[in-house]
């Protein structure tokens, strides 16, 4: 048996010939795809504006800093999540917290959100932006935390990274009817790809606006924007603000446009995925995923968590025997938390107990689109036998 991934892109002709035609083409970078791949994403969700980076980790500084983050300010995020939903608050230097998970989407508490921001309003510390995670494509109950919001002050940014194409209440995520931005990833592994990159969608002109200027070094070419200069000199771009280098190319934008036409079919299929998945385990100790009645997942991944007091078998000799047979499952996520370098700034073991305790028993199974029945039958075998043997 080859090599089966926990998650692979899904390339076809199509996608190829329309990197080709970029290839062959008078613009490798900053040309007229990436705009087209900004529209198509924005008309998909339903958002005013979209704006592509090189990363769905620009994406979230840019993010962070459009809406003001800075030295002095907190940002608030859950502990299962890549690092990068945090980290990008450390880059503008502002200071992490993490609210623990609901322990039946895996997704950021609005529970622990609403008490956390009770005792933070008393201690007067309360978060400028809170970031939710669409952890494994399942919306963030996003209505909740944007109550809290109105009443409490704070700016929200979707990581999306794991769910374009999904739902919430029947209407695509992406469309920011509950958060100021909404960020989605392209890298490989993602429902899309544009073999890597990321995007920013809001519905704020002014935003938008600011979004563009951080991604191209803070340069504009926009009369209207720049500062007068004497006649006699000639100025065709200025420098307005500290930007990065965080430009997405046509080349990766032509791939995504191709993706953006499989987008549905992709998700279907993940579903039909999982649907086996939910089957096929359905007589073994494990804990398959649950979704939100008011969620559309996009699926991106396929977590269950392993009844670790019915077995003889600890995690890790689970996840070993797995990736023994040709199945390389992984961990998302480990409480960023523990992570040593935010131990440094005092995080301890115990900080979000729902975190750890779906840490100690979390595994993903693979799951993408191209993943056929056969070797889902034997992923579902290998795991039996893991367990049992």
């Amino acid at each position: 048996m080859v090599t089966i991934p926990y998650g692979r892109q899904d390339i076809n002709q199509d996608d190829i010939d329309a990197v080709i035609e970029v290839l062959r083409s008078d613009f490798l970078t900053q040309g007229p795809v990436v705009p087209k791949f900004e529209q198509v994403v924005a008309d998909y969700c339903g958002s005013q504006h979209a704006v592509a980076v090189n990363s769905a980790t620009s994406a979230l500084h840019i993010a962070c800093l459009a809406l003001g983050i800075g030295k002095g300010d907190v940002v608030w995020t859950t502990p299962i999540t890549f690092v990068a939903s945090a980290n990008c608050a450390l880059y503008c230097g502002a200071t992490v917290d993490f609210v623990d998970i609901d322990p039946k989407t895996y997704n950021l508490s609005v529970k622990c959100l609403a008490e956390k921001l009770e005792q933070a309003d008393r201690t007067g510390n309360l978060p400028k932006l809170v970031i939710p995670v669409h952890l494994c494509g399942q919306p963030c109950d996003m209505a909740g935390i944007h109550a809290l919001s109105r009443r409490y002050g704070f700016r929200i940014i979707e990581d999306a990274s794991h769910a374009i194409g999904g739902r919430y209440k029947g209407e695509p995520v992406g469309n920011c009817r509950y958060s100021d931005m909404t960020v989605f990833s392209f890298h490989p592994v993602k429902i899309i790809t544009a073999g890597e990159g990321g995007m920013v969608l809001t519905n704020d002109a002014q935003s938008a606006k600011r979004l563009r200027l951080l991604r191209s070094h803070g340069l504009t070419s926009n009369l209207e924007d720049m500062q007068s200069r004497p006649a006699e000199e000639l100025w065709n771009y200025q420098q307005t603000a500290l930007g990065f280098n965080y430009r997405m190319t046509d080349i990766h934008a032509a791939l995504g446009v191709s993706q953006m036409r499989r987008l549905e079919e992709f998700v279907t299929k993940r579903h039909a995925i999982a649907e086996r998945y939910g089957s096929g385990l359905s007589n073994l100790p494990v804990i398959t995923p649950w979704q939100n009645p008011d969620c559309y997942s996009g699926f991106h991944l396929y977590v269950i968590r392993l009844k670790l007091g019915d077995i003889d078998k600890t995690h890790r000799h689970v996840y070993e025997a797995l990736r023994a047979t040709s199945i390389q499952v992984n961990l998302h996520y480990i409480p960023v938390y523990r992570q040593p370098y935010y131990e440094q700034m005092g995080f301890k073991p115990g900080y979000c107990p729902q975190a750890e305790r779906y840490h100690i028993d979390a595994i993903s199974m693979p799951m993408y689109p191209g993943l056929s029945v056969k070797e889902q039958d034997y992923v579902i075998s290998a795991l039996r036998d893991a367990l049992w043997l």
